[in-house]
């Protein structure tokens, strides 16, 4: 079989193991003409992906109950939005991707970028940037383990940020003040701050229906904001305000 490329690879494998039930590394690597570690990353996004089960040497396939379960880890419309978001990161940019379930969609969309180098403070996004095809260059910003964002924060993760420079910053939010900028229910804003300060152009993402609700941290006000990427939900009212800060907008279509 003629190499195709890793979206379609992986949903060939997927179509094998409903045949078959199970797969084996070696077999997959015959049959896609590619090497066993690219096969074995396949397999590794597949398993966190929840639609196989990986054994030694191969997989096995998943009950069809159990593979719903994981398939709806990431919304729809985060993944919309991420869609939208992944078309402004260019071949061999610096990026850097902050912890949270919108940002986390965009990790898909990198294999179809080369030369990245990309920093995160999110050990479950590095996993996943680590197992991309394309192996951008990976950097962790280290700091203090915060439970409650699931990310790194702190003093040392801001040392290690200022040690660069990056071309883009992509962020969620938990709200949307039209008058003041992005807030969250987070008291640790600091790193937010340091990687936009680090950062030539700076993405927020966030669902429209965040809109207006009554969050007191502000996060990034405005002024450190270029872009904000949502849903084609938001009230033009919105777009207007928003828009008049300078900061571009971005509507993915709405996917539920």
């Amino acid at each position: 079989m003629n190499k195709r490329n890793t979206q379609q690879r992986r949903h060939s494998i997927i179509s094998l193991l409903n045949q078959q039930g199970e797969v084996s590394v070696e077999e997959l690597s015959l049959r896609f003409e590619t090497s066993e570690v690219t096969i074995r990353k396949d397999l590794a996004t597949l398993e966190k992906t929840g639609l196989l089960l990986r054994r030694y040497g191969g997989a096995v396939a998943v009950p069809d109950e159990v593979t719903q379960q994981f398939t709806a880890k990431i919304a729809p419309n985060k993944l919309s939005i991420a869609k939208a978001a992944a078309e402004l990161i260019k071949d061999h940019n610096r990026i850097i991707i902050d912890s949270g379930s919108t940002t986390s969609g965009l990790i898909g969309e990198l294999n179809h970028k080369r030369g990245l180098l990309v920093m995160t403070n999110s050990l479950a996004l590095a996993n996943s940037i680590h197992d991309l095809e394309n192996e951008p260059t990976l950097l962790m910003t280290g700091g203090t383990w915060d439970p409650h964002s699931e990310s790194f924060q702190g003093q040392i993760a801001e040392q290690v940020l200022r040690s660069y420079n990056f071309d883009q910053l992509f962020i969620g939010a938990d709200g949307i003040d039209l008058e003041r900028g992005t807030t969250t229910f987070n008291e640790l804003t600091g790193l937010s701050k340091v990687m936009a300060e680090v950062s030539r152009e700076v993405v927020v993402m966030l669902e429209s229906e965040k809109l207006g609700r009554r969050i007191p941290n502000l996060e990034l006000p405005w002024s450190k904001v270029s872009v904000l990427v949502t849903d084609d939900r938001l009230p033009s009212e919105a777009l207007d305000s928003i828009t008049q800060h300078g900061v571009r907008v971005i509507l993915a279509p709405y996917a539920g």
